[in-house]
């Protein structure tokens, strides 16, 4: 029997090997060493469309996303064939997405996002963004924004490289909200820990009350002085929107996005309000679309480490935003040290709806 978490680790631990022979490979270095496992691994068994131009250095026959990807995940198999896993005795690799991950003998994921950091992928539940993936990935970030605009031969080259285990291919501000939450919630009522999960699942931050709530739940567990304080720094910034909002022309917020955080204010018991006022605004925006957790989200919810390191968002597909992994691999602030402000404004940045 394959021992595949042996093998995943093999590669995390090998990565800078890996990707230094991948780059050989781009570069056009010794390219018929795999040409056998590219003629097995392409289409109807024959070599890819693009190997003569890899087997001169010209790595890229064109510039588009889906192109590089392929280009990158075929000679990645190369590679870990031809060297990191030779020694191992494993059948041979295929690269299959249509299962769900790239590597499907590994359990293993391959995303190859460029200087941009983003790539799409295709959606399949709204709780990746918090559970995150049941595989694990290797990203491998390319030189693509600075390749294209240089004359031809194009030849791309990964630039910097990680080993994402599934849990961490999560949005990592979102992840920090649930983990902060996520016991002192679930032991108060599993219900309201159910819905809270669900609108961090499927918020959109670029909507006024989405934003409003967040803050609210980041701050779920403060003392009621503190969340009244927030609150009428929401009312304030609801102001200030409208004022912008009028000397821009454009049509003003209804006073009824305001109202209903405001409700809040009135409730003796704010934590229960919080998440109500939460589970009210995905059912305004999303109608049945937005379901509560399955039995198996909810039971990798209680378990996870919640510990997502990258940008998601969701718009038809997922958009993963990897800025934060490569900025700032090892920079990512504590609970501690994270105030909602700062949250607030990575979110502003990592998101695009």
């Amino acid at each position: 029997m394959i021992d595949t978490v042996h093998l995943r680790s093999h590669i995390k631990n090998n990565l800078p090997s890996i990707v230094h022979q991948l780059n050989s490979y781009l570069r056009g270095e010794n390219v018929s060493d795999i040409e056998g496992i590219l003629q097995r691994i392409g289409r109807g068994g024959r070599l890819p469309h693009w190997y003569d131009l890899l087997l001169t250095g010209q790595s890229m026959p064109n510039l588009d996303g889906k192109t590089i990807g392929s280009v990158i995940e075929m000679t990645l198999i190369g590679v870990l064939e031809k060297h990191t896993l030779s020694s191992f005795g494993i059948p041979h690799l295929v690269v299959n997405p249509a299962k769900g991950v790239d590597i499907p003998l590994l359990n293993l994921g391959v995303k190859s996002p460029s200087e941009n950091f983003c790539t799409s992928e295709p959606f399949f539940s709204a709780y990746e963004r918090v559970l995150g993936n049941e595989s694990d990935a290797v990203i491998l970030l390319t030189d693509y924004q600075t390749a294209k605009r240089n004359p031809p031969p194009v030849r791309i080259q990964i630039i910097k490289a990680a080993y994402l285990k599934g849990s961490e291919i999560a949005d990592r501000n979102l992840c920090i909200i649930a983990k902060r939450n996520r016991e002192p919630l679930y032991h108060q009522n599993e219900a309201s820990c159910k819905k809270m999960l669900q609108f961090l699942c499927h918020v959109n931050q670029q909507d006024w009350r989405a934003k409003a709530l967040l803050r609210l739940v980041y701050s779920l567990f403060d003392s009621d002085a503190t969340l009244l304080d927030l609150l009428n720094d929401i009312e304030a910034d609801f102001a200030k929107k409208l004022m912008a909002d009028s000397r821009k022309g454009t049509e003003p917020l209804p006073q009824s996005e305001l109202d209903k955080v405001l409700e809040i204010r009135g409730s003796n018991h704010k934590v229960s309000a919080i998440i109500n006022a939460c589970s009210d605004w995905v059912i305004d925006n999303h109608k049945d679309f937005a379901r509560l957790p399955n039995d198996n989200e909810w039971y990798r919810f209680l378990r996870s480490d919640l510990d997502g390191r990258i940008g998601m968002s969701f718009a038809l597909q997922w958009r993963y935003n990897f800025g934060n992994l490569f900025n700032a691999l090892d920079l990512i602030p504590s609970l501690s040290t994270l105030d909602m402000q700062n949250l607030v404004e990575l979110e502003d940045r990592d998101e695009l709806f």
